[in-house]
């Protein structure tokens, strides 16, 4: 998956040369985190709430309300903001990028084209969605984990399994992260489920493979087995 296709396209920025109380404004009425810095078109920089906070924590204390506004009316963005950022382009994987973000722990990035124009921006929280989207939450359903034998057709198994009880699969993925070696995580969402049907199907995939766990979204119970 590919951060243009993930990513925020209307972009909120602010000019190198605008004040920091004009940054502060925009936070506060987008409610986001973080800024991309124009200049002349071009990005130039990114200003975060923790620079903000950062450039007027050291005067906080020893001024009076009004002083403090003052001081953040006075103040350019380019002063405190952060140069030469770190970008991705839009063809990076989903993937690489929140690997860059836990790497360089920072909340976002701005996503720029093949000419270093801004085009977007992706965040934590945009990776949140995709994280979402690729379990097939919106679907709720029953999800079932399982620690499978690392060799081919074994999650085929577990499949055929549940499409003869007529289940739907909405997602499948696996990690050989915390598995032993040999083996792998597998983690299978399936909805369409006849609850009356449930035990005999979890009695056969437990026949074929060791269950980790199983929650049942729209009952909201859930048993965790190792």
């Amino acid at each position: 998956m590919l951060v243009k296709n993930w990513m925020t396209r209307d972009v909120i920025t602010v000019d190198a040369e605008d004040s920091m109380l004009n940054a502060v404004n925009i936070m506060k009425e987008h409610k986001i985190r973080m800024l991309p810095v124009m200049f002349k078109g071009r990005p130039v920089g990114v200003v975060s709430d923790t620079d903000l906070k950062r450039a007027s924590a050291s005067d906080a204390t020893s001024l009076d309300v009004h002083e403090l506004i003052y001081l953040v009316s006075r103040i350019k963005v380019k002063e405190i903001m952060t140069k030469d950022p770190i970008f991705v382009v839009q063809d990076y994987t989903i993937e690489e990028t929140a690997a860059l973000l836990r790497d360089k722990k920072i909340s976002g990035v701005p996503v720029v084209d093949e000419k270093g124009g801004l085009v977007g921006i992706i965040t934590r929280d945009d990776l949140f969605k995709v994280l979402t989207s690729l379990t097939g939450l919106s679907k709720r359903g029953i999800q079932f984990a399982f620690r499978i034998a690392d060799r081919s057709g074994s999650i085929k198994e577990l499949t055929d399994i549940v499409r003869n009880y007529n289940g739907r699969i909405a997602a499948i993925l696996s990690s050989y992260e915390r598995a032993p070696e040999g083996f792998r995580n597998v983690y299978i969402r399936v909805y369409d489920i006849d609850r009356e049907k449930l035990a005999p199907l979890q009695a056969e995939l437990k026949a074929k493979a060791a269950m980790l766990y199983m929650v049942d979204y729209r009952e909201n119970t859930r048993v965790v087995y190792e």
